[in-house]
C-alpha cells in the first residue's frame, strides 16, 4: 500500500488535549469485521463482548518523564532534552532528542536545574540526536529519582498543543504500567479502571501482560510513498510464559484474544510458532504491520483513533481491513469521536 491511502483531513477539534474525566467513559466504536457493523458505545460497555476463556493482552510498560530542560554551559541557553532509551547503565549513556540542536556540539556539557546532574555529550547520532553520558555520583536509585523529580510527562506536544500539567503525571499511565522503559503511554490501556477489570474478571476474562517500550519512532512520520520502504526503528519487548500460556489456551479453545493496543498486537506478532502460537520471548522488534497481513495470533484489537498517515492507523487497518476502517474512520469524523493519545477507542472484532 501507499502512503497516500491513509492521507485524510481530521478536523483539529477533534484531537483531545485532555482526557476524560473517568477512564472508561471515553467513547467506544465497535467494528464487526464479519458484517462490517458499526456501534457506537461507550467504553466500559466492552464487557459485554467478551466472556468465560477470553484473554486481554495489555501492555505494561511505564511512561517515565523523559523531557529535560537543562543549560548549556558558559552560554546559559536553554536546551530541551529528550530522553529516548539508556545505552548502558553503568557508564549512564543515552540516546537523546536535543533542541536546538544546532548549539549543541560532541564535548559541551549540560546542567539541569539546581541538581547535581550535568550530561556531557559525546556523539552526534542524526540532526536532532545526541548520545550523551550523565555525570552524576550518587546511586543507581538516586540517579533515576533525580531524573523523576526533573523530568516532565512526554506528551507529544507537536500534536497536543498545550503546557503539560501536573494531572499528566497519572492520567498519561495506564493503570497497568509496571516496568519503566517508555516515552509515549500504550494509549488502548489508558480506558481502564480497577473497576472495569474486575467486571472483566468476574466474567471469566483473563488480563495478562506483555512489555514493549514504545520509543518515539512508532510516532515517527513516514516519508516515504511506497510503505515497504519504511524502516521501524527496534523498540525492547517481552512475552512472560504465563501469557503464552493463556493465550495458547484461549486459541486452542477458538476463545477471543484481544490485544489491547497497536503495541501488545506488534508484541505478539513478533513471536508467533509454526504451527501459529504464541511463544515466550524477549529481545528487540522492529516490526511494520501493514495491509494485507495475516494474524497468527490476536483476533481482536482495542485501539485507539489514531492520526492520518501514522503508522498506528496503518497496523490498524490491516487488522480492521483497509476499506471497513477508512469507512470507520469518516464515520467517527462525522460523529465527533476524539482522536489521538487522549481520545475515544475502537473495538475491532
Amino acid at each position: 500500500m501507499k502512503l497516500s491511502d491513509f492521507k485524510f483531513e481530521i478536523p483539529k477539534k477533534l484531537i483531545s488535549l485532555y482526557p476524560p474525566e473517568n477512564r472508561d467513559e471515553s467513547r467506544l466504536m465497535v467494528i464487526h469485521r464479519d458484517t462490517g457493523k458499526i456501534e457506537h458505545r461507550v467504553f466500559k460497555d466492552i464487557i459485554e463482548y467478551f466472556g468465560e476463556g477470553d484473554v486481554f493482552v495489555t501492555n505494561n510498560t511505564k511512561v517515565f518523564p523523559a523531557r529535560l530542560y537543562g543549560n548549556k554551559e558558559k552560554t546559559g541557553a536553554k536546551i530541551e532534552v529528550f530522553l529516548l532509551r539508556e545505552l548502558n547503565q553503568e557508564l549512564r549513556l543515552w540516546d537523546v532528542l536535543v533542541d536546538p540542536a544546532r548549539k549543541i556540539r560532541v564535548g559541551n556539557k549540560l546542567y539541569f536545574g539546581d541538581s547535581d546532574l550535568v550530561a556531557e555529550v559525546i556523539d552526534n547520532t542524526t540532526s536532532r540526536g545526541r548520545t550523551i553520558r550523565f555525570l552524576f555520583d550518587g546511586t543507581d536509585e538516586e540517579f533515576y529519582k533525580t531524573i523523576d523529580t526533573l523530568g516532565e510527562t512526554p506528551i507529544l506536544k507537536e500534536f497536543i498543543e498545550r503546557d503539560v500539567v501536573d494531572s499528566d503525571r497519572e492520567r498519561y499511565q495506564t493503570i497497568f504500567a509496571k516496568h519503566v522503559g517508555a516515552v509515549a503511554a500504550p494509549t488502548a490501556g489508558l480506558h481502564f479502571t480497577p473497576h472495569l477489570l474486575k467486571r472483566l474478571e468476574i466474567k471469566g476474562v483473563e488480563v495478562s501482560p506483555i512489555t514493549l517500550h514504545i520509543g518515539l519512532g512508532t510516532f515517527r512520520q513516514v516519508d516515504v510513498e511506497d510503505l515497504t520502504k519504511h524502516k521501524m526503528d527496534s523498540e525492547n519487548y517481552d512475552i512472560p510464559q504465563e501469557t503464552v500460556n493463556l493465550v495458547n489456551k484461549a486459541l486452542d479453545a477458538k476463545k477471543r484474544v484481544v490485544a489491547v493496543g497497536t503495541t501488545s498486537l506488534k508484541t505478539i506478532e513478533s513471536s508467533v510458532t509454526a504451527n501459529g502460537r504464541l511463544k515466550s520471548s524477549s529481545g528487540w522488534t522492529d516490526k511494520f504491520i501493514i495491509p494485507p497481513y495475516e494474524f497468527k495470533i490476536a483476533n481482536a484489537l482495542i485501539t485507539n483513533f489514531h492520526l492520518p498517515e501514522s503508522t498506528l492507523l496503518m497496523t490498524a487497518s490491516a487488522f480492521g481491513g483497509y476499506d471497513l476502517i477508512m469507512k470507520a474512520y469518516q464515520e467517527g469524523i462525522k460523529e465527533n469521536y476524539k482522536f489521538f493519545s487522549y481520545g475515544d477507542a475502537m473495538l475491532i472484532l
